[in-house]
Formats: C-alpha cells, structure tokens, sequence
C-alpha cells in the first residue's frame, strides 16, 4: 500500500500515569518495530496532564536504545520553543549514539499555553516574533558539515546532518517546506481543513534540493482498527471525549471509551469534534482497508504516519498489528 510510521504522544490514561506512559511508549515502538513500520515519532507538548512526551529527545533515545532498525524522531519539535543550537546538539548527539536512525521533525506553533511558552523560552524579549523560518536555516547550519570559519558550532552535531521535516497544520510550512526542499508532513490528525490545499502547494511550489530532489509528503492521520467495526468505533471515542475536552478548555487524562458519546456532546460540540477528526479511519479490517485506499487515491502520500490514541495498550498494539497486515 505504502510506507507506515506511528505517531505517538506518551497518553497517560485514566487509571494510568506517566511511568506507565513511559514504558508503553517503549513498549509500542519495539512492537511497531517487529511489524515492519519505517519510523516512530512522538510529539512535544507541555503542560498537559495527559500527556508524557515533554522531554522529547530524552524519550527518542531511551526509544532508540530499545530498538534496533526503526527510524526514530520528533513528531515534533516545536522550534520556537527552543534555542536552535540546543536542538541540533540533542540531536546531534541522538544522531552519535545511533547513526542512520535519527528523524528531526519540526514545528512553528509552541505546542502548550502562552505562560508555558514564556517558561521555556523566557529570554526572548519578543515571543511573539515569528523567527522560525530563521530558526530552521541556523539549525540546518549547525548539524551539516562544518564552516572553515564558523564561529559557533554543534558538538555533537556538526557533520551529522540530521533528516530535517517541517510539519504543519496550515499552508505555511508547506510553503516553507517547499522552498527549502525538505520532506513535509501535514497533521490531519487533528486539523484536517487545509490537507488538500497544502498538499498541492507544497508539490506545485517545491524547489528541489541537493538531499531532496523531489517532494515527500507523509500524512499523519488517525486510524484505529479492531476486529470489528463496533469495537473500533468505541475504541474510538477515547479521542473522541478528548477533542470534546478541548472544546470546552479541558486537557486531562485519556478517557476510557464508553459504549456511546452521544450522550456527552451537544449538537454543535459534535459537529466540531467530528470537523477536527474528518480524516479518521475507523473500523475491522475491511473497513480501513477500503478507507486507506480512497485517501492514498486523493493524497498521493509518500508515507502514512498513524496516531493511535486508544486506552487499553492491548487495543492499541492490535490495532497497529492489523493495519500493518493490510500493508502486506
């Protein structure tokens, strides 16, 4: 079908916390490892209860010291909260411990509140200064080889030359990805509006480059599968309360799934969940089967790359286990 990677976020469950979260994550990648999927991402976010992937770069490598070929990396790194030599020497020295393995996703938005954002980056004078595009090129500068007289240099860092994605939710990084011919990634997952227009922006306007000679767009994307479609459709309504839960200014723990939501949600909650989570794919085998078809049809993605977001561990290996079945 075509290239699969995993998305994950550390969930911590109801019931659960973070060490478990922790261990799960690990747990997830060797599997995902096993079933053949070409890379594990995890995502930084702060702030967030349920949430455990803050330390991004110390969860990749305890990630890649646990396995053994599957690519590993951030889905992302949100840029602007860091200064750029700080991440090209963490992922740097990721790229040192294990050669060939290393993905440096990268996001614009700070993936957390404003008082959040001050916290981890409080000695920009002018946090509301957009310098990602600046940012990008200072960090591309720091992991590629050496300048004979360059000032400032990554160690460890320098040479390696990290895989560098831009990922985005809108045009821009799109756009930004297509001047600087890098790989991009769109983030259905949980903005789906701009999927196609990006898409198109991003191969219309690519400029290729030494290392990318032509565009690779990877779609991240939701899918959940069970051996039937009510069991994935219940499954489902994990992520389901948890996007209700960012509608009304809520960020916990990963609920467990109820035997329905319709209870839980007004019309127009609903009517925004469902907006956020169009590019869903949910059902038995055959169900996602023919779903994955018909969006690999309209997308043309290069790569997949799926979120998981189920309570139950168990659940969630299954369902990776028979999406990776359909990719045979």
């Amino acid at each position: 079908m075509t290239r699969l990677s995993v998305l994950d976020l550390a969930f911590i469950v109801e019931g659960g916390d973070a060490a478990q979260a922790l261990r799960g994550s690990i747990a997830l990648a060797q599997h995902a490892e096993r079933l053949g999927y070409e890379r594990f991402w995890v995502a930084e976010h702060h702030n967030m209860e349920g949430v455990a992937s803050s330390a991004t770069a110390v969860l990749i490598g305890q990630i890649a010291a646990a396995t053994q070929t599957i690519r590993v990396g951030s889905g992302g790194i949100m840029l602007p909260n860091h200064a750029p030599l700080t991440i090209a020497e963490q992922f740097g020295t990721l790229a040192t411990f294990f050669p060939g393995r290393i993905d440096l996703g990268l996001g614009r938005a700070p993936g957390t509140d404003g008082p959040t954002m001050r916290a981890l980056r409080r000695h920009l004078a002018t946090a509301h200064e957009d310098r990602f595009p600046e940012d990008v090129l200072e960090l591309q500068a720091y992991l590629a080889p050496a300048k004979k007289d360059q000032v400032v240099r990554a160690v460890p860092g320098q040479g390696t030359e990290v895989p560098i994605w831009l990922l985005g939710s809108s045009l821009y990084s799109a756009q930004l990805s297509a001047y600087l011919g890098l790989p991009f990634a769109f983030a259905s997952h949980f903005a789906p509006a701009m999927l196609m227009q990006a898409l198109e922006i991003y191969r219309a306007q690519y400029r290729p480059s030494e290392r990318h000679p032509r565009p690779y767009a990877a779609v991240a994307l939701n899918v959940i599968v069970a051996d039937t479609d009510a069991e994935a459709i219940r499954l489902f309504s994990s992520i389901q309360q948890r996007f209700l839960g960012m509608q009304r200014g809520e960020r916990g723990l990963l609920p467990r799934p109820v035997d329905s939501i319709d209870a839980l949600w007004t019309a127009g909650e609903k009517l925004a969940v469902e907006r956020m989570l169009s590019e869903s794919i949910v059902g038995s085998p055959r169900t996602v089967r023919a779903r994955l078809e018909e969006t690999l049809a309209r997308t043309e993605a290069d790569e997949l790359i799926v979120a998981c977001a189920v309570h139950d561990a168990a659940a969630r290996r299954r369902s990776y286990e028979l999406l990776a079945g359909l990719n045979r």
